[in-house]
C-alpha cells in the first residue's frame, strides 16, 4: 500500500472479484470495463464538431490525426492505468505525493479548467440534444444533466460492472448509428485510405470562413487524448480486486489493464474516424452549414445538402447518438471530479457532497456560455471547438507528470517504462506543447 492514506474512489476500489487461474478469457472479461469508461471520453460531443467540421473542410486528409492521436491515447493510457495498479494511487494522489506544494496546486488549477472544458463539451451535447429531441429550452436542459449525479449514486448502489455494461451498451449503440450514417453516406474508400496517410497541408493558410486544419488538428487531438481520462483511468485501473503481495498477480493485471484499454480504444478510434469520414462524404462543401448540432441535425433532413438519403429518420438517430454521448461522458466527468479533487485537495467528505459540488462548479461555466450565447448556436458551438483546443494546451500539464511517475523506478519497480517508451512519451508531450504555442500565436 502507497503512504497515500486513502485509496481513489474507495466505495469502489478493490470491488470487482478477478480469476484465479491463468484463462485467457475468463481474465479478459472479469478486466474489461474500465477502457470503457475512459474510451467515452474519446469519442464525447467535443470530438463531433471537430471531427465532422474537419471532414466537411478539408475532406478525409485530417484522418491520418485521428489515427496518430489515438495510437498516442493507448501509450498514456496504458501508462495511467499501470501507475493505478503498482502503486495503488490515482494520478491525482502521485502527483499530489511527489510535487511541491505551488506545484501542486497550480496543476489543480489547470486541470479544473479543462474539466470545466471537457464539460462545456459534454454538457452543451446533451442539453442540445434534449432540444433537439424534446424541444427542451436549452437552459433547463443544462440544469437538467445535473440529475446524472443522482443517478451515479444510484447505479453505484448496485454494482460498478452495472455502470460499465450500461456504458458499454451505449457506445455500441452510438458505433451502430454512425456505421450506418457512414455507410448511407457511401464514402470514398480511397480517400479514406489516403487520409490516414500524414500531409505537410496541415500548415498551409486556411480557405476563407473555415478553420485552419492546424486548429482542427490540435482540437481533434485535444477531444481525443483529454487530460482527465488519465486520472479516470489510474483510478478505475483499481476496481479489480488483486493480490499486490503477489508481483504475478500484479503482472496479470497489468496485462489485461492493457488489453482492456487498448480494445475499447479501438472502438474509439472506429467512431472518430466515422464522425470525420461523415463531414466528408455527406458535408463537404456545406463546412459553414454544419459548424453547429442543430445545423447538423437540420442538415441530415436536408436534400439540398444530405442529398437522396436525408430523412427525418436519420437526424433523429443522429440526435440519439449526440444524447448517448453526453449522458456517457457526463457520468465519467463526475468521477474524474471526485478523484481530482480529493487527490490533490486531500479532501475528507461525503462522497455525494463531493460529486455534486465537482458538477455544480463544472456548471457554472457552461451556465454562463449558454446565458451570453443560448440563442447563437453557431457561436456557442464555435465555443465547442475551441475548448478542444484548450484541452490540447492543458494535456502536456497532465503527460509529463504522468510520464515522470510512471518512469520513476523507485515507485514502479520492474513497472518502469521501457526506455524508448519514456522517450517517445517525452518526445510527443513536447512536440505537442511547440504545436499549440504556434497555434496560441495564430489565434492571439
Amino acid at each position: 500500500m502507497s503512504s497515500y492514506e486513502k485509496v481513489s474512489l474507495s466505495e469502489i476500489n478493490q470491488s470487482i472479484e478477478t480469476p484465479n487461474n491463468n484463462h485467457f478469457w475468463q481474465n479478459l472479461k472479469a478486466f474489461l470495463g474500465p477502457g470503457a469508461l475512459v474510451a467515452v471520453g474519446y469519442m464525447d460531443p467535443g470530438n463531433w464538431i471537430t471531427s465532422v467540421v474537419g471532414g466537411a473542410s478539408y475532406k478525409y486528409s485530417l484522418l491520418f490525426v485521428i489515427l496518430i492521436s489515438s495510437i498516442i491515447a493507448m501509450q498514456l493510457q496504458q501508462m495511467a492505468g499501470k501507475l493505478g495498479i503498482v502503486t495503488r494511487m490515482d494520478l491525482a494522489q502521485a502527483t499530489a505525493h511527489h510535487a511541491p506544494k505551488w506545484l501542486r496546486y497550480s496543476l489543480w488549477v489547470i486541470l479544473e479548467l479543462a474539466l470545466m472544458a471537457t464539460d462545456l463539451a459534454e454538457v452543451l451535447g446533451s442539453a442540445i440534444a434534449l432540444n433537439l429531441l424534446f424541444k427542451i429550452p436549452i437552459m433547463i436542459a443544462i440544469l437538467l444533466t445535473v440529475l446524472d449525479v443522482f443517478l451515479l449514486l444510484l447505479l453505484m448502489k448496485f454494482g460498478f460492472k452495472k455502470i460499465e455494461a450500461i456504458v458499454t451498451t451505449l457506445i455500441l449503440t452510438i458505433l451502430a448509428i454512425f456505421t450506418y450514417l457512414v455507410a448511407l453516406s457511401n464514402p470514398s474508400i480511397q480517400g479514406i485510405i489516403g487520409g490516414y496517410l500524414p500531409t505537410s497541408t496541415l500548415f498551409e493558410t486556411p480557405l476563407p470562413g473555415h478553420e485552419s486544419q492546424l486548429t482542427l488538428a490540435l482540437g481533434i487531438v485535444g477531444a481525443t487524448v483529454m487530460p482527465h481520462n488519465l486520472y479516470l483511468h489510474s483510478s478505475l485501473s483499481q476496481t479489480r480486486k488483486i493480490n499486490h503481495k503477489d508481483k504475478k498477480d500484479v503482472r496479470k493485471a497489468v496485462r489485461f489493464m492493457t488489453w482492456d484499454s487498448n480494445l475499447q480504444l479501438s472502438l474509439a478510434f472506429i467512431v472518430n474516424s466515422l464522425l470525420l469520414i461523415l463531414g466528408a462524404s455527406l458535408f463537404f462543401g456545406h463546412a459553414s452549414e454544419i459548424s453547429a448540432f442543430s445545423q447538423m441535425y437540420n442538415a441530415l433532413q436536408d436534400s439540398t445538402i444530405a442529398g437522396a438519403i436525408a430523412s427525418s429518420i436519420l437526424s433523429t438517430l443522429f440526435a440519439l447518438a449526440l444524447l448517448a454521448s453526453g449522458q456517457n461522458s457526463t457520468i465519467t466527468g463526475t468521477l474524474t471530479g471526485q478523484i481530482v479533487m480529493e487527490g490533490f485537495l486531500h479532501l475528507r467528505l461525503p462522497q455525494w457532497l463531493i460529486r455534486i459540488g465537482t458538477r455544480i462548479f463544472a456548471l457554472l461555466p457552461v451556465i454562463i456560455v449558454a446565458v451570453l450565447f443560448g440563442h447563437q448556436e453557431k457561436t456557442l458551438d464555435q465555443l465547442l471547438v475551441y475548448s478542444q483546443v484548450f484541452l490540447s494546451i492543458a494535456l502536456p500539464f497532465s503527460i509529463f507528470p504522468l510520464i515522470y511517475l510512471t518512469s520513476k523506478k523507485s515507485l514502479m519497480g520492474e513497472f518502469t517504462n521501457a526506455k524508448w517508451n519514456t522517450i517517445l512519451g517525452y518526445a510527443v508531450s513536447i512536440i505537442l506543447t511547440i504545436l499549440n504555442i504556434k497555434l496560441l500565436f495564430d489565434i492571439f
